[in-house]
């Protein structure tokens, strides 16, 4: 009965350090479009990648565990795609996308990599919702869209141009990358994921940006920016993402990183001074029912497997 309860009690500590990972990932992350808005537009976007995920790599190796890693072949051959589609790819054509679409456009289409990341866990990956999951995933994800649009859909949302397709493009290759990191998270430790993904992918990046002739230049203006980026928009906040990947699953953990979204929208008054409409308090408050609605399911799904197995 006492080993049954303290085996309780560390699920739901596990399962609390993984919210609050998640929460804190989603908060960085969340910071990228505020602190990228004054200089996504006067840095190529393969060079702009590049510095951020070469940075990203730089800035976590401290905190990487030392020792021995035996990492064996097939996980090598995974490191490589995940660094291909989450860290070449992935941002090239999220930063290029956002050139040549509106701001409401590219903000609204980049929550496709929630909705990709979960189709790809529920339908490749195995993952279930059960009734309850569905509802609280259509909670967030309407939260999402109220915060996004405002309620207000720009017409050239539907029509097919070349900046979205490619920003679509993009959270296709973040929801493969998110799910084959999850995987990653349970053999090798998360430091050592950070690090050799981004410098894999901030290498390719570099070879690219060379190989097109692009120009290598920046000024000091935009020197902190590109620090703030790849250390608190993508090294750490990966970082606590992959946490929450390791101890709450990709459906949970990506139905929390929507909330990216909120404190863009925080961030963003806050320093871009921009006004919050009615209409996006109204979908903080559905979104945060959503998150805890999950919560809660995901704690007694998680006590009855507990109990029934110790029964």
């Amino acid at each position: 009965m006492l080993f049954s309860v303290k085996v309780n009690l560390n699920k739901n500590r596990a399962l609390i350090v993984g919210y609050i990972s998640a929460i804190i990932g989603a908060l960085l992350f969340g910071s990228v479009s505020t602190v990228a808005k004054p200089i996504v537009y006067s840095i190529n976007p393969l060079w702009l990648s590049c510095l951020v995920y070469l940075i990203s790599g730089a800035a976590i190796t401290p905190v990487v565990k030392r020792g021995k890693y035996s990492i064996r072949t097939k996980d090598y051959l995974l490191l490589i795609i995940t660094s291909i589609c989450g860290a070449a790819i992935a941002p090239a054509m999220f930063f290029l996308g956002l050139k040549l679409t509106s701001a409401i456009n590219g903000s609204l289409l980049s929550n496709g990599e929630v909705i990709f990341s979960i189709l790809l866990a529920l339908t490749i990956f195995g993952e279930k919702l059960n009734r309850i999951g569905f509802i609280a995933m259509v909670l967030v994800l309407g939260g999402v869209i109220i915060v996004t649009t405002n309620l207000r859909f720009d017409s050239s949302l539907l029509n097919i141009n070349a900046g979205n397709l490619f920003i679509v493009g993009a959270t296709i290759f973040w929801g493969l990358d998110n799910n084959i990191c999850r995987i990653l998270t349970h053999r090798i430790d998360i430091t050592k994921i950070i690090q050799l993904k981004s410098f894999i992918g901030g290498t390719i990046l570099l070879c690219l940006t060379i190989s097109a002739g692009i120009s290598l230049s920046i000024t000091l203006m935009e020197v902190p920016f590109i620090l703030l980026l790849g250390v608190v928009g993508f090294a750490f906040s990966l970082y606590f993402f992959l946490q929450g990947l390791r101890m709450i699953g990709t459906t949970i953990t990506l139905l929390i990183l929507s909330l990216s979204s909120v404190f863009g929208m925080f961030l963003a008054a806050l320093f871009l001074h921009e006004r919050i409409t009615t209409f996006q308090i109204i979908a903080v408050v559905i979104m945060l029912c959503g998150i805890y609605l999950i919560y809660r399911n995901d704690i007694n799904d998680k006590s009855k497997i507990v109990r029934t197995g110790r029964s």
